[in-house]
């Protein structure tokens, strides 16, 4: 008999199941309706509207803060890629003596609290003197989001067959021209899925992005902690409600490509 089954068999498990989505799922579904709340109030219903999502995307301040994500999830996103596309690879070719301390050293990121992250992080830029701004919140995003980058890439690599490869080399292919070729287009889904990925995780970040950002380099998530630290309006809602869609739409969009075959 399956794990699943035997869990299943045990007094309580399915109601504490659905307690659970219940606790994790039921806040977003109330803030996705008030984003249509055509009141004042953001906890108090007073009719369906979407003029709240018409005043975020007229409101300059919150234009200019999207920007700035755009623009770190953007970069960060492309340059972790671009670096755990051959990190991947080398991982999955060969092999050499300590191959598990440096995968494990890869996915610190994951496990580490990402305060810790965030603290250790601006600790190192305040050592070396390098000014807060939205540079800076690229380099920690950068390496924050090689991991969700290299995972993907990873998993492809595993399902490829090695010995296409080294057809190519057989038929006298370049180490460049036998990547080009070949290894690329088979692992295009995995590297756009890992791209989308990195994205969408760098775009959402909060907690990294609050401790090295400067003046200036307020990026979303951070503009929304501002307003609602004054009190949550409908407006907030309204925000929060597009960012979780483009976020539901990019983690889609990785699952699919990552599936995808070549």
């Amino acid at each position: 008999m399956s794990a699943p089954s035997n869990l299943r068999r045990f007094p309580g498990v399915r109601a504490a199941a659905w307690a659970f989505f219940a606790y994790l799922y039921i806040p977003i579904v109330v803030l996705l309706v008030l984003a249509f709340n055509a009141g004042s109030t953001a906890t108090i219903w007073g009719g369906f509207s979407m003029r709240w999502f018409g005043v975020v995307l007229n409101n300059p301040d919150i234009l200019r803060a999207a920007k700035n994500s755009l623009i770190v999830a953007s970069v960060s996103s492309v340059v972790a890629t671009v670096m755990a596309i051959p990190a991947a690879i080398g991982m999955a070719r060969r092999r050499f003596r300590g191959q598990a301390a440096v995968s494990a050293l890869i996915a610190l990121p994951l496990v580490v609290p990402e305060v810790v992250t965030a603290v250790a992080t601006l600790l190192f830029f305040t050592a070396i003197a390098l000014p807060l701004g939205l540079f800076t919140i690229i380099l920690a995003h950068v390496v924050f989001c090689i991991p969700f980058a290299y995972l993907p890439i990873r998993a492809r690599l595993e399902g490829m067959d090695a010995s296409l490869g080294e057809a190519a080399s057989d038929l006298y292919a370049t180490p460049w021209r036998a990547f080009r070729r070949v290894t690329l287009p088979l692992l295009w889904p995995g590297i756009l899925s890992g791209l989308m990925l990195a994205f969408i995780i760098s775009l959402d970040d909060f907690v990294i992005t609050f401790f090295v950002s400067g003046a200036g380099a307020t990026t979303l998530p951070i503009y929304i902690y501002g307003m609602i630290r004054i009190g949550v309006t409908p407006e907030v809602n309204a925000i929060s409600a597009l960012m979780l869609l483009i976020s539901i739409v990019f983690v889609a969009l990785s699952w699919v490509v990552g599936r995808a075959r070549s």
